[in-house]
Order: C-alpha cells, then sequence, then structure tokens
C-alpha cells in the first residue's frame, strides 16, 4: 500500500522544497478550536500535519506543549473526542494527519480498534515515541493490514543495530530527534541532526524528517539542507496560545517560507 506521508513529502520535493510537518495538541484551548487549528496549519502551508492527544504523563514535551496538553486534559478532552476531531479535520483538507502519541493509550483502546477507528476517521498514521520496533509486532500487522503509515523515532544516542530496525519498520518518514531531551526551542540544531541523518541514509532510509528544536524559517530552511522534512511544534503551540488562529497561520505561512530549496 502506498504511503500518504511519503507522497506528501515527494510532492514537497517536486515543487523544490522540503517538506513542513506541524505540531499540534488535540484539544488545545479546546476541541473547536484545535480543529480549526489544524485547518489553518494545512491552508497556510503545512505538508502534514502531526496531533498530539493530550496525555498525563507526556515525558517528552517540553513546558509550553505540557502546559498545553494539561489545559486540554483540564478542560476535558477524552481520547473518545480523538477520532471524530480527526474526521472532521480531514473532510475539510487534503493533507495526512499523523497522531504523535505515547503507546499506553493505544494498548488500553486495543491496538487494532484503534488502528480501525484512525483509519475510517481519515487518519493517516501514528508517530510512537515511547515504543521501539522490537516491541511494536502487533502495531506493525495492524498498519499492515490497514495501510497507516508508522512512524518510529531515531535519536543520536541510538545504536547502528537500532537505526536498521527503525529505517526497515518505519513507512513515510522516520522521525529524527535531532536532540536528546525533551522538545521546544533550541537557538541552534545540533550537529547530531545531520549526522544522524547520513547515518540513516547509509541504512536506506527514504525519508528522514527532523523534529524538536526547530522554531523559526532559518532553521526550517538549514535543517532541509539535509533532511526531507522539518517537524515544529513549540512555536506553533506558543503562537496559539499568545495570538490565537491569526497568529498561527503568520508563524505557519513564516516557517514554510522556509522549505523552499
Amino acid at each position: 500500500m502506498s504511503s500518504r506521508v511519503a507522497a506528501a513529502i515527494e510532492a514537497a520535493h517536486a515543487e523544490g522544497r522540503g517538506a513542513f510537518v506541524g505540531y499540534l495538541p488535540l484539544g488545545f484551548p479546546d476541541i473547536a478550536t484545535s480543529i480549526e487549528a489544524a485547518v489553518v496549519l494545512a491552508e497556510n502551508g503545512a505538508d502534514i500535519i502531526e496531533l498530539g492527544p493530550p496525555y498525563s504523563d507526556p515525558v517528552m514535551d517540553g513546558l509550553v506543549i505540557q502546559e498545553a496538553t494539561q489545559a486540554a486534559l483540564a478542560a476535558g478532552f477524552r481520547l473518545r473526542d480523538l477520532f471524530p476531531a480527526i474526521k472532521e479535520i480531514t473532510s475539510r483538507v487534503d493533507v495526512p494527519v499523523v497522531v504523535m502519541t505515547y503507546w499506553n493509550p493505544v494498548f488500553q483502546y486495543g491496538v487494532d480498534r484503534y488502528a480501525d477507528d484512525l483509519l475510517a476517521a481519515g487518519g493517516a498514521g501514528l508517530i510512537t515515541p515511547d515504543i521501539t520496533p522490537e516491541a511494536a509486532a502487533e502495531w506493525i500487522a495492524a498498519s499492515e493490514r490497514t495501510g497507516l503509515d508508522r512512524i518510529f523515532l531515531a535519536a543520536p544516542t541510538s545504536s547502528d543495530e537500532r537505526l536498521e530496525l527503525v529505517v526497515q519498520n518505519s513507512t513515510g518518514f522516520v522521525y529524527t530527534v535531532s536532540t536528546m531531551g525533551i522538545t521546544g526551542e533550541r537557538a541552534e540544531l545540533d550537529a547530531a541532526a545531520r549526522t544522524l541523518v547520513s547515518r540513516l541514509r547509509e541504512r536506506g532510509v527514504e525519508h528522514a524528517a527532523v523534529g524538536i528544536g526547530i522554531s523559526n524559517a532559518e532553521q526550517v530552511s538549514g535543517v532541509l539542507e539535509y533532511a526531507d522534512g522539518a517537524i515544529v511544534g513549540t512555536a506553533l503551540v506558543r503562537a496559539l496560545r499568545d495570538g490565537g488562529l491569526e497568529e498561527l497561520a503568520r508563524t505557519a505561512r513564516a516557517l514554510a517560507d522556509g522549505t523552499r530549496r
């Protein structure tokens, strides 16, 4: 089955640019606004939308995103709200929507049921930061059955063997973590990201997208010198928090300007 996420990256490449992947937490500041925010991202240059259902223990997220997810939970977001929200977003935009989720909620919901409901809602796949390919047999089977993309993470500390597994088992792209530690902005992206992408290329990766620490067009442009996509989260969440949908649109357009090669 063809990957919708890979197709979006290839379409960007055909236009002479890298892909812009935009992350937002679902349910922030409330569900209705978060749906509009995802649509705004798609309409202002995002090639792929990454939605994070709020989770009570977001170990990998920086402060801005943590505060947003806590606010979403406090406002009453529940996992059952996820699929109707995705369905509304995908009915209004053409860009693929992937869910960035910790593994426990998927496991609790039931892996096959989660995959089926995500597919029915028009979702394109999952980014799973805290499960590795060797522990993900059930999800790999479910994604092969449904055609959903499965995006695993690669980190600078990953062994060659682990990178090999990640490349073999990921579809769409490999989520390349530029710096160890939590998400958030970095004044300068690590040389570690560049090295990591070249290690992934040596292992035959088709598409590598770099996330964690990218907050402006200049950094997007820098990452796209060697990667296929740039993933931005904190800068978008802050824009939505501080200036609503209008500021989110402006920030997205500015970031998208950095994708031209």
